[in-house]
């Protein structure tokens, strides 16, 4: 079931789109806003038990999808969006970011309240791109 989104969403959103039409050097700084916007979310699966895929913080924190040797960051774990052949991380699969046709792409979860959606899906509304997300992580 989805979520109502909150205020934060249009933060979010209002930096996705200066990233995606402003020039290089807007970036840098428009990057930052869209780090800080989601410091400490936490990206939540939306499967039957709503199973927790880690934060989005520095690589150094153990809960972090930045974390390459922790259990959300790692390529090889199965609770990590970044292993492509789990459930999480599949193209193919219903609940990973990388299925550009899913309905159910993992949550974008701060203080309690959906700001977004982790998704190749262009056509969910508050989506961010997985791949936008890998782009982020020197800014923690």
């Amino acid at each position: 079931m989805l979520m109502p989104i909150n205020p934060c969403f249009w933060k979010v959103a209002w930096a996705l789109v200066l990233y995606a039409c402003c020039p290089p050097m807007a970036h840098a700084q428009d990057l930052g806003g869209l780090a800080q916007a989601l410091r400490g979310a936490s990206i939540i699966a939306q499967d039957s038990e709503n199973t927790f895929l880690g934060k989005i913080d520095n690589e150094f924190s153990s809960e972090s999808v930045f974390n390459e040797f922790g259990n959300y960051g790692s390529e090889f774990s199965s609770s990590s969006i970044w292993n492509e052949f789990s459930s999480f991380g599949s193209e193919f699969s219903s609940y990973s970011p990388f299925n550009e046709f899913t309905s159910t792409p993992p949550m974008i979860v701060k203080n309690g309240r959906v700001i977004g959606y982790l998704t190749r899906n262009k056509f969910i509304r508050g989506s961010l791109s997985p791949n936008i997300l890998r782009a982020l992580k020197e800014e923690y």
